[in-house]
């Protein structure tokens, strides 16, 4: 193992046969301090990927705080909503941090020129696999852990989910501080900090990704309800569990 501190003398790796081990050591530790151990292992061979929902905008806080050179990017599918946009901007101006927008190779345009038509209507899981899947494994070649927002009690697909896993889909190390956290957790967290957020939370939008699959939610409802909905899609495949030759997720 070679877990060094963040110095970029020597990449840091990790095996999946150790995972379970660090799991076992960051048990009930904060966001901040999974956040810390991240950063100390595995930076600046560490990255994160964020839409900017409430939680990703409280990673971002965080590493304002221990580490703000850590890479942080964005899919932009091109179908972003302007909100989500703007909000890129209000975070660069709190925290001096400008999210690099990752795109795909075809604009908007020319994907639904070469498609007949915007893809989403009919076909959305593959409208998610060429726009932010293949785009993700570009970003995070080279790479040996990436930072995600994600919470076990959103959806099924990340209730087994752990703190720190092996991503077999992009071959690197995943890391979850906020696992643990309820919805109620980092709304709480957003307003002690005074953190931007999208906006459209306060309209009935509890999970915003790409405006043409994001609708706003009825109370009581699952948060996840307004993506992709009619439709049993609730991942955009990149966090769905994955067993890839006993490595895990």
């Amino acid at each position: 193992m070679h877990c060094h501190e963040g110095n970029g003398k020597e990449s840091p790796t990790l095996s999946p046969e150790q995972i379970p081990h660090f799991n076992q050591r960051l048990a009930g530790s904060s966001p901040l301090e999974i956040l810390r151990w991240a950063v100390d292992h595995f930076y600046p061979k560490l990255t994160m990927a964020t839409a900017f929902g409430a939680e990703g905008c409280c990673i971002i806080h965080m590493l304002a705080e221990i580490q703000p050179k850590v890479r942080i990017f964005n899919l932009d599918t091109g179908y972003q909503f302007q909100e989500t946009l703007a909000l890129r901007e209000r975070i660069k101006h709190r925290y001096g941090i400008e999210v690099e927008y990752i795109r795909p190779e075809l604009s908007v345009a020319d994907y639904e020129e070469e498609h007949g038509g915007p893809l989403y209507r009919h076909r959305p899981d593959q409208c998610c696999y060429d726009r932010k899947v293949l785009p993700l494994r570009r970003a995070v070649a080279g790479y040996v852990a990436w930072i995600s927002s994600i919470r076990r009690d959103q959806t099924s697909d990340l209730a087994v989910a752990s703190v720190v896993q092996w991503d077999a889909k992009f071959n690197l190390v995943k890391v979850n501080p906020l696992l643990a956290w309820t919805k109620k957790d980092v709304w709480s967290f957003v307003l002690a900090h005074e953190i931007p957020y999208n906006p459209l939370h306060d309209q009935g939008f509890p999970s915003i990704g790409c405006w043409p699959c994001t609708q706003a939610v009825e109370d009581g409802q699952d948060e996840r309800a307004g993506r992709w909905a009619g439709m049993k899609k609730k991942e955009c495949g990149l966090h769905v569990v994955e067993v890839q030759d006993g490595a895990g997720i």
